[in-house]
């Protein structure tokens, strides 16, 4: 009986009513008045809540208000850092490209190259194979690629399409060869003996890719041409052209002269390189 009392008498207290009135101070004049319950209140005060919380958690989901929060990345922040990513990677593969690039560059100022060893025994092997005993007969396979080659050569407008055998090198400078090739002692270049300030010229069509002066050989300038192959002239008094530069065969690049540590006299260090390897520029070049 007891706790059906106390359960009777906490109902009543809970819809109890009560009158929340609004009067005028002055005039004690009733301005608003409502009519509540404890369990009003309650799931009024519940609900009330329950949106602010519900609203609180939908600003910071969907708005950029948690921006604003501590602990909470900005959006704008990952689209740049995805940007910059994607930038930095690009920026590496130039660096490394532009680095392999300059250690060529490298070897053939400084005479730096490497010896490729042949097999002797394999090379002997294959002077003594008798061209009749090979099956020379072309495959079908063969003959439709040739096929392919030729029709896409026709109409090929590229430099690609151009024969090597009409690629002549124009004498630098005209003069008396003081020291010549030599790929024991690795002076892989010809020393020109000509008089200070005569102009030199550029062997063949191309793009100058180095002209800066250099402590052990002065005033460098390097020309890549077609082919993969490069010209090298050092030890001049003056340059004329620019990195970037397109020059043409025979057009003046640089004045010689006697600048650098390595040098003896007025002359021109010429040296020519194809795909990485010296080339003996007298086999292309009469300097007479």
């Amino acid at each position: 009986m007891a706790k059906k009392n106390k359960e009777k008498k906490f109902s009543k207290k809970l819809l109890h009513k009560y009158r929340l009135v609004v009067l005028n101070e002055d005039t004690f004049e009733e301005r608003f008045a409502i009519k509540l319950t404890r369990l009003n209140v309650f799931v009024i005060l519940s609900l009330g809540t329950i949106l602010l919380i519900a609203g609180t958690i939908f600003l910071i989901a969907f708005t950029s208000l948690k921006e604003y929060i501590p602990g909470y990345s900005s959006t704008a922040l990952k689209k740049q850092a995805t940007v910059l990513n994607y930038k930095t990677d690009s920026l590496q593969q130039v660096i490394n490209l532009n680095e392999q690039y300059y250690t060529s560059i490298k070897k053939v100022l400084t005479g730096d190259v490497s010896t490729v060893e042949f097999n002797r025994d394999s090379i002997i092997d294959a002077s003594t194979i008798d061209p009749n005993d090979l099956d020379l007969v072309p495959t079908k396979e063969d003959s439709i690629l040739r096929d392919l080659v030729d029709k896409e050569d026709k109409y090929n407008v590229f430099e690609s399409n151009i024969s090597s055998s009409n690629f002549v090198l124009f004498p630098p400078v005209n003069g008396t060869i003081s020291e010549g090739y030599n790929l024991r002692e690795k002076h892989f270049a010809v020393d020109v003996v000509v008089a200070k300030d005569t102009p030199v010229k550029a062997t063949a069509d191309g793009t100058v890719i180095f002209a800066e002066w250099t402590a052990e050989t002065g005033y460098v300038v390097i020309i890549e041409h077609s082919y993969e192959l490069i010209s090298v002239y050092k030890h001049n008094a003056s340059i004329t052209k620019q990195q970037g530069d397109l020059v043409k065969s025979g057009e003046v690049i640089a004045m010689a002269g006697n600048t650098g540590e390595l040098t003896t006299g007025p002359h021109l260090h010429f040296e020519l390189w194809q795909k990485g390897y010296p080339v003996n520029p007298t086999q292309f070049i009469d300097f007479n």
